[in-house]
């Protein structure tokens, strides 16, 4: 198959997809992003970047079943794929090679 690439934001949502094993949907994901990088996340962002995975078929999505927190309605769970997996998979060596061939490592950051 034909190697994607991803943006920097698609990478963070898929893998938080994947952190949250099975019980991932636009809210909850919203959440837990703003919570591990202090980013500033919207809803739609999120939506929008796990329509573009989706269409490259790295991650599928099912409904869940109605709840009452939800007024009954279902949520829309997001799962990523074997693909999904392989391209995480991909990022993660290349960086590690890269960050392996640093001559002068960064020094840890006590302050800004």
């Amino acid at each position: 198959m034909k190697r994607t690439y991803l943006g920097e934001f698609e990478e963070i949502v898929l893998l938080t997809v994947a952190v949250m094993e099975g019980q991932a949907y636009g809210v909850a994901l919203t959440h837990e992003i703003i919570e591990q990088t202090g980013r500033s996340v919207r809803l739609n962002q999120i939506h929008a970047a796990l329509q573009r995975l989706e269409d490259k078929g790295m991650v599928k999505s099912e409904m869940g079943e109605p709840t009452a927190e939800r007024g009954g309605r279902r949520k829309r769970l997001f799962t990523v794929t074997a693909y999904g997996r392989r391209t995480l998979q991909e990022i993660q060596e290349v960086r590690v090679s890269l960050w392996s061939r640093l001559v002068n490592p960064f020094k840890p950051v006590t302050s800004l």
